[in-house]
């Protein structure tokens, strides 16, 4: 690395920049844009991304008192808060979303030989959504409830790496189910949802596609036992039935036999149903599966906690997905770096270590993270001991 660039620039060296190129010309991005293209607007959010910035005032603040860093940033010009915002309303989101989904495919090469721990050679993805609430008054494009408006975020998370490799941004009315009919399904991969997905029509087309599902039944579900499996009790395992729908439009909607699980957790005592249409691993393993399906409500929580997704920079549909998408990028782009420099560290860490460096002029390798300290190790270096007589 060029020990010359700030550490900013050496993180976007790190993105496919021809690539970012033809696809802003695929959309006429840079159409009569003289002073600030779509590169330099991409560079802007992901600042604002890795330094916590709350607003188009705080950006602007912000990069006023480092300009004489701007240009080996990759900014040429002092950013305006009214030209950032211009370009949040008028710059095509497609563009952000498409460039987002060539890091994800990226990463998901990096990541696909992590090792689960489940002895299983499945893509195995969870399937979820989150919910962020806005202000009717100021996004009527988001409708949710009578008085508020909100966006959700349907992630599909590929559990190698917690590496989203589907996502879609909708108002806050669509319903969870209605997701599974844009996913393509792959075939023997392995689909992990909760009880928001049952729609047995929708689930019967998954199972033709060669794919596998895993969800929890619903209370009111009927079914046929056909045939019962030897159980481990001890291992919190009730019983494993292989059973038939009962109800008219459910049988008919998905006319083969299912797995049923009966699961009592030993910890919580808490009883779970399975459904799925895998037969071939152990019952524990199904269970298993489905915990792991957690991952997707932390990558919800980290992205939320560590990236601007909850305070938007403008209030229009196409700003929000902008900023959006750009949130998507850049922690694709952090799991990259850790994965292309060997790192041990989370990418919590990453992102901490990134937010107070981003102006120094240090190379960007393995030996720059193994020479931080830890907080443990220094954070009471310069302390007097109370207790001390």
């Amino acid at each position: 690395m060029n020990t010359g660039k700030t550490l900013f620039a050496q993180i976007m060296d790190f993105l496919p920049w021809k690539t970012f190129h033809r696809i802003v010309n695929r959309y006429d991005g840079d159409y009569r844009i003289r002073t600030f293209p779509c590169a330099e607007h991409f560079r802007i959010l992901a600042f604002a991304q890795l330094t916590y910035r709350e607003s188009l005032r705080d950006i602007e603040a912000c990069l006023a008192t480092q300009s004489a860093k701007l240009y080996h940033m990759g900014i040429r010009s002092p950013i305006k808060r009214s030209t950032l915002a211009d370009a949040n309303e008028r710059r095509d989101w497609r563009i952000y979303a498409e460039f987002a989904q060539r890091l994800i495919s990226q990463a998901r090469k990096l990541y696909a030989e992590e090792d689960l721990g489940l002895d299983l050679s499945n893509t195995i993805y969870a399937l979820d959504s989150t919910t962020i609430d806005l202000c009717l008054s100021m996004f009527p494009w988001a409708p949710f409830r009578s008085t508020k408006a909100a966006v959700k975020m349907h992630t599909l998370l590929d559990l190698r790496g917690n590496i989203p490799s589907f996502i879609h941004v909708s108002d806050g009315k669509l319903h969870d189910v209605n997701v599974l009919d844009l996913i393509i399904p792959e075939p023997s991969a392995i689909y992990v949802m909760d009880r928001a997905y049952v729609d047995f029509e929708r689930l019967f087309a998954l199972h033709q596609s060669g794919a596998y599902f895993i969800t929890r039944a619903k209370s009111n579900a009927d079914f046929r036992r056909v045939y019962s499996a030897p159980s481990d009790r001890e291992e919190g395992i009730i019983c494993d039935q292989t059973v038939a729908l009962s109800g008219y439009y459910s049988q008919r909607n998905f006319p083969v036999h299912l797995r049923r699980i009966r699961f009592k957790d030993p910890e919580t005592g808490k009883r779970l149903v399975f459904l799925t249409n895998l037969f071939g691993p152990p019952p524990q393993t199904i269970c298993k599966l489905y915990k792991a399906r957690w991952q997707v409500e932390l990558f919800f929580k980290w992205i939320k906690q560590n990236l601007r997704i909850k305070k938007f920079y403008g209030t229009s549909e196409n700003a929000v997905k902008v900023q959006i998408w750009t949130a998507v990028s850049v922690y694709v782009l952090v799991a990259i770096i850790k994965k292309r420099l060997g790192l041990d560290a989370s990418l919590y860490t990453l992102l901490q270590i990134f937010s107070v460096t981003l102006f120094e002029k240090t190379p960007l390798n393995k030996d720059f993270f193994d020479s931080k300290y830890t907080p443990e190790d220094d954070m009471f270096s310069n302390q007097l001991n109370l207790f001390n007589n």
